[in-house]
Parts: C-alpha cells; structure tokens; sequence
C-alpha cells in the first residue's frame, strides 16, 4: 500500500481502534534503522569520553551507590547485578556479569576498574564462578571516573522506568578509552581499541595541552605503542604504527615472549612466559599439539604447560642442532604463538556520532570532557559558595545589630518580614536568623562566621579567575592529569610498561626447511652423474669411494637445511633439498632420477644456494649476462631455464661475482678484462656477447679485485699471478689480446670457477 492512515475500525472492530496503513519498506527500514542506532549507540560502541559502554557506566555507578569504594569491603556480585538489573540495565543477568568480570580480569583489562574476590575465571578461558560465590568492589581506576558526579559535573537522564536518574557519561579522571581499550560489533560497524600505557597517555595529553595542534610523530614519542596487560612483543613497523593513529585504523603484530634454557650437554627447550592478547593458553597449547601430531612441526617433539601464576609454556625440539630463531619464526607462521589485534577507534563522539577519530582525536577528545567537567564542578562550587556567603552575611547583620534583632522577634506579630524591611535581607538570611540557636550568639561563634565568610570569599575570587583564564583551566586540568600520573606512572608495578617492541629478524622461513634438523653434511656429485650427501665436513676427498673409472667433480659442503643448485650445459638451473639426497652409504643415486637432465646434457655446476649473491652464467659462443641467485630457483625436477642457447652452442660456466673485473678468454687464448658492471643483470636470455672470436668460443671466465689481481694455474698446478693485467684491459665484446707466455695451457684462470 502507498502512504499512511488511521481508520476508525467502526463495525470491524472494537470502537475507537486505530490502524495503521503502512508501506512493509518503509516500515521494516524505518525500524531497522532504529535497531541498528540502538545497537550502537546502547551497546557495541564506548563513548570517546570516559571509554565506557552502556552496561558499564551503569555496573560502575550502581557500585558506587552501593559504596563499594577500594577502602570498603567486597559485596556479593549478586547484589550489585541485581541493582543494575533492576534499576538501570534492563538486560539477562549473565551479559551484565560477564561485563562485570571482565573489567576485573588482569589479563583482559590493563588497568582493571572493578577488585573481584573470588574465582573470576583464568587466561586458560575457564569461565568465572557463579555470582552468588563471588565478591566484588571498586579499584583506585574505577573510582577516579565517578570523581565529581556529586558536584554536577555531567548530565543525567531518566532511567528506562523513569523512576530514578543515571549519568550520560562518566567525568571520567582517568583516561579509561585507550588505558583499558574496547572492543565491539555493531549493525554494520565495529570497535578495536587495545590497551595503553597511562602514563605515557597522561604524557602525551600534558603535550597535546601546550601544543594543540601536535603531529602524530610528536605523540608517538609519549605514546609509544599499545601495552597488553599479558605483555608480549609488538613487531610492527613504526611506520605502520604511524599510519594506523594518524588514521584511526590499522593493527599490530604481537608476538609471545620466550627464551632458551639450557638443560646440559649441549641440549636445550624453549620457554614462553607471555602469550598474546586475547589468546587462550589452553588453546594454545592445543593448537600447538595438534601441529605435532599432524606432522606440520616435525622439528618439536613435546609441547607442556607448566605454568602456575606466571605463564610457562616449554616447548621441546626434536634435536639440539635445531635453529631455535628458526624454530620460533616457524611457530609463529602456523600458530597463535603470533597474533594481529587490530585498531579500529570507532567510538561515540561527545554528540553521541559513531565516527573513527585518530589518536590525536581521541586524546582532546578526552581533555575537553575533562575542561567541561572542570567548569561545571566549578560553577556548582560557585553556586554552593554564593548560597552560604548568603547566608553568613545574613549571620553577620545580626550580629552587628544584635539587641535589634531580638527586639524585633520578641515584640514584633511578623518577625520575618520585619527583618527582611529593616535590613534588607533576603527571605533565607532571615530565615536563617530566626533558626538560629542561641547559644551561637557568643563572641566565639561570630569569629568563626566572619573567618568561614573570609575563606569563602577568598575561594570565590580563586574560582572566579579560573572560569574567567582558559589558561588557568588548563593548568588545573594539567595538574590533575600529573597526579594520575604519578600514581600509575612507569617506575611503578601496575604502571610499568608490559609489552615491549623489537623488530622481526630478517629471516626468510621457508618451511619446509625449517622443518629439516641442521646438521653439516658433504654433498658429492660424481663425473658420472652419481650423487650422495656424506656426513659431516669430508676433508680427505680420498676417503671416497666412486664406482670404477668414476671420480669425484664436485664436492659441496652444505647442511640438510639448505638448498643445493645445479648449472647444466643446457642452460638451466636445477633445484635439489639437502635432506632428501641419498645418504653416503654407497654410490648414491644417479642425479638423472631426481631432475629432468637430458643424456646429451652435463652439470656444470654445484652449489649451495644463497639469495644474496649474484652469478654470471655463460656459453660456449661467448654470450653471457648476471643473474641474481635469488631468481634461479626451480620448483619442478624440470629445472628453470635461464640461459638461452641454440644449434651447437651450450652452457659453459656458472661463477659468482666475487670482484669488480671481469675476465674471459677464448679458445684462441686472447683474454679480454672489463668492469663487471658492463654485463647486464636479466632473468632469462642469451645475453651479450662477452668477446668477439674470429675462430673457436669461450674457454673459461672469472671476476677478480683490482688489488688482487688476475691469476692462473700452470701446468704443474700452481698458482700464478698475470703480470701487467692492465694491458688487457678494453670494452665488452672487443677480441682481447694474446695471453702472456706462460699462460696456462689448458686456457683456464686460477680457480675452477665451475660452482
């Protein structure tokens, strides 16, 4: 139907029945939209003031009705849900008691505002125990954001039966938002704001008062990061960091704090003894076990919680030759041992508008209340003042003209209106004469009238002046925040910071191999394609066996952890892993079994990977280029192609660039030197070609330092130096000159730089 009317229901139904003609749109809309504004202004989202949602200010303040101040004792828990229940909250009793609790947990509020007694469940996740068993009071937090709600100092409403009042928000002493934190979900918006330090909040608002308009950088210095009340380690980038208060949005990554014990004979376990925010440590511990027994973590063995009141979680690995840093950076990629807690500072503004504020926002945000609370606990101290003064100068006409008036209240019919017309008082002075007693008539009484009337006046003056100076209302506002300081600050043990920053070890887990013990081995490929991994460090390559008319070509020492690389004459790169290389017991296995190497193909060369390094791959024709030895990994037994070649030509060698000159010489034995930065860096080609030949191709090539010079091997397997290298000098691709006498006759320099 279109539009909205009210019917009289006449003979449809009982008289006087209005029924209401509605679109179904319009009227699901219209109150969903109202669900929605309720949900979060009423329950998910904390005001920007006091940090509070609904449910809290009012267990708070039922608290204090009931006088559960720190220095009183605990009352049952029953009792205080019971009143919140009954005349704020109109909610289960479990959501008002699970609110209850958690602003008493250590672990889940930084600074608790509630004192409980009793079991009030445990970082394991059990829950607490019933309310009728558990007691409850205020803390010294707690009590500082009600300070003042007798003095007028914020609004009040009607509680939802309108028979009692309850405040808006709280004055809030305490900067309850970002110290404690707040998490919630909306219709369509959510809140995470993690715990802080409230000293370095209490610093960075002192600053934000000399300098309004501070940059974020600046506040960083105070506020360094959140502080979660289970400690930890925050690995995010300060520039992250940055971005997410300057914003209002981001999140940090937390890792658990651990250390290596030492148990004897070389063997050892790791300890954790802070866990994340918000995780479960039997959870943890579960997870943690179930990595084990699905194999995911090979390299630990057994996972125990010993923990009493501290945390202690000892994690046992499988060998002592394992990387502990890489055990741990392993853990942390498949495990809540590594959290991220968001930020998202979505909250009530003073309007009571959702909308995400940064930390600079938030913090004035948070000193604004605290001047307004200033300025209206002041004018109702004004007012208190103006109201007794009133009265004490009522006190002081009469004693000046004292015999007056008890003539007047002895002989006169109206006492009262006489008084007011002889002294001109007004109606509560003369009331209050009337009241008075007379044994206040002494001398003593009257010093002490005009001395209160002094003091008062004095304070008068002192009040007037502060709501006349935003200045002085600033200093007094910066007093107040000094004092919070100090009782939390850093050197004490509730205020000292928990959590602490360090950055991420550049370490690059792959982990698979993290998964692999680290222990040396040898890896040996033979002339004819056999290959075996020995164990331990092989000096005496004698010692080795080969089948017959079989000898060693390459021998790499290496750990079961690493990668090892294989150039071929085709041009490609072959990816082998350490551990999975047959043992040395024997020949080993044909290394053909393991890659896709063509019968009319050799390997080049052997090595061990390391992505830091930079190689130069050439041919037989003379055309080569750099790579970095972080692009060549293969992951298929097919290889990566790296080095094009074609027709007659193939790979020739594989070196690392170990200096700034690079040298080759052909088969025509002309050698020709040039800047290593003359050959370009590719992913894949031919490349450019290295020197020209008239006959013949490349016989070998070598990189080398200017202060080292250029060597060579004789034939009789020494080392010699090239004298005069200088004159060998020339550009890329030119022919090089002739090698000087006694050049090597196999054409080759000092080392075989096949890899």
């Amino acid at each position: 139907m279109s539009g909205t009317k009210d019917k009289n229901s006449g003979d449809s139904g009982a008289p006087g029945m209005n029924i209401l003609e509605e679109n179904i749109d319009d009227a699901l809309s219209a109150r969903y939209l109202a669900y929605a504004m309720s949900t979060i202004t009423q329950r998910a989202l904390p005001d920007v003031r006091d940090g509070l949602k609904p449910v809290h200010r009012r267990i708070l303040y039922a608290m204090r009705q009931l006088k559960l101040n720190p220095e009183n004792a605990h009352k049952k828990c029953a009792r205080i849900v019971g009143d919140v229940m009954g005349q704020y909250h109109p909610h289960g009793d479990a959501s008002i008691y699970d609110a209850l609790v958690k602003l008493s947990q250590t672990f889940s509020a930084r600074y608790p505002l509630v004192d409980g007694q009793g079991n009030f469940g445990n970082i394991d996740g059990d829950s607490a125990a019933a309310m009728r068993y558990t007691e409850a009071r205020m803390t010294a937090a707690g009590k500082a954001l009600l300070e003042g709600l007798d003095e007028n100092a914020v609004d009040f409403t009607a509680t939802y039966n309108e028979e009692d009042e309850e405040p808006v928000v709280l004055p809030a002493g305490f900067p309850n938002l970002l110290a404690n934190g707040s998490t919630g979900i909306a219709v369509g918006m959510a809140t995470s704001i993690p715990p802080h330090n409230a000293a370095e909040l209490c610093n960075a608002a002192l600053h934000l008062i000399k300098a309004p308009k501070a940059r974020i950088e600046t506040l960083m210095d105070h506020v360094k990061g959140p502080d979660f009340p289970t400690g930890g380690i925050i690995v995010e980038p300060k520039d992250s960091m940055m971005e997410a208060y300057a914003t209002g949005r981001g999140g940090f990554k937390v890792r658990s704090r651990w250390e290596i014990e030492e148990l004897g004979r070389g063997q050892w376990q790791i300890v954790v003894t802070e866990i994340p925010y918000q995780i479960q440590k039997s959870r943890l511990i579960e997870k943690l076990a179930e990595i084990i027994d699905t194999k995911k973590a090979p390299w630990l063995s057994d996972v125990r919680d010993e923990s009493a009141e501290d945390i202690r979680v000892v994690l046992e690995p499988k060998s002592k030759n394992v990387d502990p840093e890489l055990l741990m950076e392993s853990l942390f990629k498949i495990s809540s041992l590594e959290s991220r807690v968001s930020l998202n500072m979505n909250v009530l503004d003073a309007t009571r508008t959702p909308r995400v504020m940064g930390l600079r926002e938030v913090l004035q945000s948070f000193l604004d209340h605290r001047r307004e609370v200033l300025q209206r606990r002041t004018r109702q101290r004004l007012g208190k003042i103006e109201d007794r003064m009133e009265i004490l100068e009522g006190y002081r006409i009469a004693y000046l003209n004292l015999d007056e008036v008890i003539r007047i209240i002895r002989f006169e019919d109206e006492p009262k209106q006489e008084l007011i017309k002889k002294f001109k008082l007004t109606e509560r002075q003369a009331d209050a004469i009337l009241n008075m007693r007379l044994r206040a008539l002494n001398k003593l009484q009257e010093i002490e009238i005009q001395t209160e009337f002094d003091e008062l006046a004095a304070e008068k003056k002192e009040l007037e002046t502060l709501m006349a100076s935003e200045d002085l209302q600033w200093k007094k506002i910066a007093e107040q925040i000094r004092e919070v300081r100090d009782i939390y600050g850093l050197n004490t043990e509730l205020g000292a910071r928990r959590t602490t920053f360090a950055d991420a070890p550049d370490i690059q887990i792959d982990l698979s191999s993290a998964m692999i013990p680290k222990e040396p081995i040898t890896v040996v490929l033979s002339e004819k394609g056999w290959i075996r991994a020995m164990k331990g460090k092989v000096e005496d390559m004698s010692s080795i066996k080969f089948k017959e008319g079989d000898e060693a070509a390459f021998a790499v020492p290496a750990y079961t952890n690493d990668k090892i690389v294989m150039f071929a004459s085709n041009g490609k790169f072959y990816t082998l892993s350490a551990d999975k290389l047959p043992g040395g017991r024997g020949n080993g296995e044909p290394i053909r079994l393991m890659v896709d190497l063509q019968d009319d193909h050799v390997p080049l060369g052997l090595f061990v990977h390391d992505p830091e390094r930079q190689l130069i791959v050439a041919s037989s024709e003379g055309y080569g280029f750099r790579v970095d030895e972080k692009d060549i990994i293969a992951s298929k037994r097919g290889g990566k192609q790296t080095l094009n070649v074609k027709g007659d030509a193939e790979g020739l060698r594989c070196i690392a660039v170990s200096g700034e000159k690079f040298a080759s010489i052909g088969e025509n034995r002309k050698i020709l030197i040039y800047d290593v930065d003359e050959l370009p860096v590719l992913g894949r080609g031919k490349g450019v070609r290295l020197q020209k030949f008239k006959d013949g191709g490349l016989a070998d090539i070598t990189t080398f330092k200017e202060e080292d010079g250029l060597n060579f091997i004789d034939s009789s397997g020494r080392r010699n130096a090239v004298n005069d290298w200088e004159t060998l000098v020339g550009k890329r691709a030119q022919a090089g000159r002739m090698a000087p006498r006694g050049f090597s006759r196999a054409g080759v320099f000092a080392t075989d730089k096949r890899l």
